[in-house]
């Protein structure tokens, strides 16, 4: 006979949700079981206590729960075990006991840990590689991505690893802000590293402009300079021949 959990490890759990942890039980045809047992006990600490959540004797197997939020029941070849309103007391090792007809008994174990929300997200720059590391504290299961200048990467711009945790960054020169947004099912965080400003296309038709009219403006007054020598030199010349006559 054995028995099994049938969830990936460990489970995580949203607080004030439900735990629910299903296992299935497989036994030979000359194998009865004649008693189920849903225990937990901290997963750390010195010699932990294992406390007893509910039990399914004899063949009826009406489960009994030893908390008003604690359900078991039993369908065919499977054990339900189900904590209404979870919360971080609840966390630790899980174990289900089948003990068959002789008094043998198989145990199968599940860890089972808060959801824990995103927390403390940082972003490094590795110069050497070109790259920028995003980082989290302790939050389940994050998913990461990222923006610059608040808009979707584009190959331009660089190209993010796998897991979404690195930036590598292909534009020269490395302008701008870069923000990594870390999600999961609490909500999100975000962190931004800070580059020098990019020159847009904007900014270099503004300036274009500027160059150019002050450009228009100095050849204006050059142009007036030239104007008003040549008439002044123009007016002396006159002068001079005009004395001439006289004399």
């Amino acid at each position: 006979m054995s028995v099994h959990i049938l969830h990936e490890q460990p489970v995580h759990v949203i607080p004030g949700s439900s735990l629910v942890l299903k296992a299935r039980i497989e036994q030979g045809p000359l194998e009865e079981v004649s008693m189920v047992t849903w225990e937990s006990e901290a997963e750390t600490g010195i010699a932990p206590v294992r406390v007893t959540l509910a039990t399914c004797p004899g063949e009826s197997f009406k489960c009994a729960g030893t908390r008003p939020n604690v359900r078991v029941n039993m369908e065919q070849q499977e054990t339900t075990l189900q904590i209404n309103g979870y919360n971080r007391a609840d966390s630790g090792v899980y174990a289900v006991t089948v003990t068959d007809h002789t008094g043998a008994k198989t145990t199968a174990h599940c860890i089972v840990r808060e959801y824990e929300a995103v927390h403390h997200v940082s972003v490094s720059i590795n110069v050497s590689h070109s790259s920028l590391v995003c980082g989290e504290a302790w939050g389940t299961d994050p998913h990461f991505s990222w923006l610059h200048e608040r808009n979707a990467i584009t190959k331009t711009v660089g190209r993010v690893s796998k897991d979404g945790t690195t930036l590598f960054v292909t534009m020269t020169p490395i302008c701008g802000h870069f923000t990594c947004m870390v999600r999961n099912k609490l909500g999100y965080s975000s962190a931004t590293y800070t580059a020098e400003p990019c020159e847009t296309e904007g900014r270099g038709t503004t300036a274009a402009a500027v160059c150019l009219v002050l450009m228009l403006l100095f050849g204006g007054v050059l142009a007036f300079l030239l104007w008003w020598r040549r008439r002044h030199n123009n007016r002396g010349e006159s002068l001079h021949v005009r004395l001439d006559d006289s004399i």
